[in-house]
């Protein structure tokens, strides 16, 4: 280890850097890598003038949260729980952890940013990336056939994190996926209308869900040249196309990824293209898409999607997008994305999609390479992007100025006088057994515009008073925070009363 001198040279000079950064208004990914060096040296410092220094923070791509954030997130699960359940889906969990080889080549190029952890007993090990490698691991395993199932957990990328963008290293997914052998499409249109449900019910605006299937995209692939080699990557170039122009996504292929200019000209007359049903016809009419047997299984699959979706009453938020590639390696036929839409500019203008909330598609391949003999069970299923959701949820209950409940209390259990103590502990034990969920202030004898003023802070709607003629008449005195309305009500039907002021469904906000 450097010496004390040698350290506190390094500590100067990286200070230095990081000031520099800062003039230089440099991106703040580079700025906090550099932070993040300063303050490791600064910790290797140790003891000094008999204080241990160390910085409090979380790790880069992580975050805490508090009381408010968190009761908006529960409140935002509550919604796509219920929606789960509602579709008849079961609930599992899988370890946070998987074997190294489980998860290897899954993931295409973002293999890359799978977390590997050092070898524990002599097991390669990694954090998990998705929830859906997991779930084809657990099928395999218990040799499970049809299983319609939700998982809600956390997943880790080694990513460079964009905390203002959403973009973290440790977050949530919330998904959703049937497996199983059934007719074609009537599960996929069934995760679209789910993604749909959700995302109405939180209203957080307007919504599309691109959809597109990746035989569409490998036949496109194929009829203008693509070698077949060079398929995934240049899939992983299109998928791009929803953040920067085409001339940019060309610009990779042709320079960086090897692929002829005239090969990537046609691809852009394809995967420019969007619109609905019609444009599946029209393209199932095309003189060299129609040749490709993969293309054209793709296309009337999608017809029949587009059936089920006007059935289901959501086809006018659904767009056919030739662009949408889905980076993930393990999908094999219809892929769909939700984005959000911003107003347009000027009337008469598209509206602009600002960002995907929810994504998912078909992997019929995945179980079975996990099976010993290979057999395959086809699978489908949607992810939801809760993290975003929940920035924007918090966003909008910002601007609105929106005060936040942070618990779920429905009573304070309060005195009017001194020395009842006793009697509230007696009464809200009561309370708790027949459970209501109820509180009471940590003093022996607290004043009773204290009492009140926790519950109009605390957003809790109700005080159940006890005071020394009420013990006399065997009655309560229940008083609604909100109107500041006062009812006697005798013990025996409290509960009951409780229960009846409290049964208002809550919402997000």
């Amino acid at each position: 280890m450097a010496d004390r001198a040698t350290l506190e040279d390094l500590v100067r000079l990286q200070g230095e850097r990081v000031r520099a950064l800062k003039q230089q208004k440099a991106s703040a990914e580079q700025i906090e890598e550099e932070v993040a060096k300063l303050l490791k040296l600064k910790a290797q410092l140790g003891p000094d003038e008999g204080k241990q220094k160390f910085v409090l923070k979380t790790p880069k791509g992580t975050r805490d949260y508090s009381p408010r954030q968190m009761a908006v997130r529960e409140k935002v699960f509550d919604v796509i729980i219920s929606c789960f359940k509602r579709h008849g889906a079961e609930v599992i969990d899988t370890p946070v952890f998987e074997l190294k080889e489980t998860l290897t080549g899954k993931y295409g190029e973002d293999s890359k940013l799978i977390y590997d952890l050092k070898d524990q007993g002599g097991e390669l090990l990694s954090l998990r990336y998705d929830l859906t490698v997991p779930f084809a691991r657990y099928l395999a395993m218990n040799k499970l056939t049809n299983v319609k199932r939700y998982h809600i957990a956390k997943v880790y990328r080694r990513d460079n994190p964009a905390m203002t963008r959403g973009r973290y290293r440790e977050f949530y997914q919330c998904d959703f996926d049937i497996a199983g052998q059934f007719d074609p499409m009537i599960p996929d249109a069934e995760c679209l209308k789910i993604m749909c449900e959700i995302l109405s019910s939180l209203q957080i605006g307007d919504f599309l869900v691109k959809v597109n299937d990746r035989r569409i995209l490998d036949g496109t692939f194929a009829v203008c040249g693509v070698p077949d080699s060079k398929f995934r990557t240049i899939c992983s170039s299109v998928d791009k196309l929803d953040k920067v122009s085409w001339e940019e996504v060309k610009s990779e292929m042709v320079g960086e990824k090897g692929l002829a200019p005239e090969v990537a000209d046609r691809i852009g007359d394809y995967v420019q293209q969007h619109g609905g049903v019609s444009l599946v016809e029209q393209l199932l009419q095309d003189p060299k898409l129609s040749q490709n047997k993969q293309a054209l299984e793709g296309l009337g699959d999608l017809k029949l999607l587009f059936e089920y979706l006007t059935l289901f009453g959501i086809a006018d938020k659904i767009s056919f997008d030739l662009s949408l590639a889905r980076g993930l390696d393990y999908y094999t036929g219809v892929i769909f994305e939700a984005v959000l839409l911003q107003p347009p500019a000027q009337a008469g203008e598209e509206p602009l999609g600002v960002g995907s909330v929810a994504a998912g598609g078909r992997y019929d391949g995945l179980v079975g390479m996990f099976d010993p003999k290979g057999r395959k069970v086809p699978c489908v299923g949607l992810s939801i992007g809760v993290e975003r959701i929940f920035s924007i949820v918090e966003q909008r209950l910002e601007a609105l100025k929106e005060k936040v409940r942070t618990t779920e209390t429905q009573v304070l259990v309060a005195s009017a006088q001194k020395k009842l103590l006793e009697e509230r502990l007696k009464l809200i034990s009561e309370l708790w057994d027949a459970g209501i969920k109820a509180e009471l202030l940590y003093k022996k004898n607290p004043k009773l515009l204290n009492q009140l003023q926790y519950c109009e802070e605390a957003g809790i709607p109700l005080v159940a008073i006890i005071g020394e003629q009420e013990l006399k008449d065997g009655v309560i005195k229940l008083r609604s925070v909100a109107s500041r309305e006062e009812v006697d009500v005798r013990r025996e039907d409290l509960v009951e009363e409780i229960r009846r002021k409290t049964s208002q469904p809550l919402c997000i906000c």
